[in-house]
């Protein structure tokens, strides 16, 4: 319905723009056609998004394959680590995306520092994970706990990342730096456009707040009985509506950027890039609250090391559903953004 209504609206935008053009009468130009000179301007910290979405489309295609896999019953329930297992093997062999993807966003938004953004591709969001998840194991060593991960099996981990993925990440950004550049369908001013004072729904925080809501709404009733099965010994059978929930959260998190996107040009602010991120990736801090919820609620943890490994493992959750959410929400803007000016006749 929401898709209906804008596909609505943009197609008489267009058509009232296009007339205005055609038109012998010169008029100003208003709306999200005013700021066409600026909307594809690069953004502040441009490299820092590039290798965000990089890592997002990494963990985006590794959750939608390994899903398929476990819908067609290649990968059983009862084995409780045949899903993680195939989920880091599959991560490890797309640093090639991850690679690619980056480097082409990188190029477009007209960087040329391409040996840190590969680096930072190849390391920054692994490290983080891989950082957070040893302080754990050295928590369980401590302990003397048997799920404590051996210290073999972690040069393991530190061989597959630096002795497979890093070398994938690498391959793919060459192929990415090698190809022209993405060509943006209206060109940018140099001296850049003030942006007007905005109104209370279009001011940042708000958006971000509002723009997680939906797509965490259509994830809280799965996410407790997966909750249950990491920390309360319960089996998850139900892959085949997880799969389909996890179309309703794309599709969501989707429409949720492309809407706050085009509402936002509409208030001549051409800041989207940065914003289309973070408001779909918002579901992963109301993630954090329900775990938080869940974890005083339904959980009987009695001791600070148990604590501390429960958040620890929902940081690493958290983190990883930020960069899948944020990175769906920024392609379905940037393919919005090119898709409407693409549309209309611009001197």
């Amino acid at each position: 319905m929401i898709a209906l209504i804008l596909l609505r609206t943009l197609r008489r935008d267009i058509a009232r723009y296009n007339q205005l053009e055609n038109s012998d009468d010169a008029q100003e130009e208003y709306g999200w056609k005013l700021i066409h000179g600026d909307v594809f301007r690069a953004p502040h910290k441009g490299m820092l998004l590039s290798v965000f979405v990089g890592s997002g489309t990494q963990v985006l295609i590794m959750t939608l394959v390994t899903l398929v896999f476990a819908c067609f019953g290649f990968l059983s329930p009862a084995n409780r680590g045949a899903l993680m297992t195939c989920a880091m093997f599959l991560y490890v062999c797309l640093g090639t995306t991850a690679g690619y993807v980056s480097s082409r966003l990188y190029k477009m938004m007209g960087g040329d520092r391409w040996k840190a953004n590969v680096l930072l591709t190849a390391l920054l969001c692994p490290g983080i994970v891989f950082a957070i998840f040893f302080v754990l194991n050295l928590v369980l060593w401590g302990k003397g706990s048997s799920a404590a991960v051996p210290f073999t099996t972690l040069l393991a981990l530190l061989g597959l990342w630096f002795g497979i993925s890093v070398p994938l990440t690498f391959l793919g950004a060459y192929f990415g730096f090698k190809r022209q550049p993405l060509e943006n369908p209206v060109r940018v001013n140099q001296i850049p456009r003030q942006i007007p004072d905005q109104t209370l729904y279009t001011k940042p925080l708000p958006g971000v707040l509002m723009g997680g809501i939906l797509p965490f709404g259509c994830i809280f009733i799965q996410l407790y009985f997966i909750l249950n099965s990491l920390w309360a010994h319960q089996t998850y059978y139900m892959f085949g509506f997880l799969f389909l929930v996890f179309l309703i959260l794309s599709v969501t998190c989707s429409e949720t950027a492309v809407l706050l996107s085009y509402f936002h040009l509409c208030a001549e602010d051409y800041r989207w890039w940065w914003r289309s991120f973070i408001t779909s990736g918002m579901t992963a801090g109301y993630l954090l609250i329900y775990c938080i919820h869940y974890f005083f609620t339904k959980l009987d943890i009695s001791g600070a090391d148990s604590a501390f490994i429960y958040f620890g493992y929902t940081l690493i959750m958290v983190f990883l559903v930020w960069l899948l959410t944020g990175t769906i929400g920024f392609l379905a803007a940037y393919w919005f953004v090119r898709k409407v000016y693409g549309s209309i006749k611009v001197d």
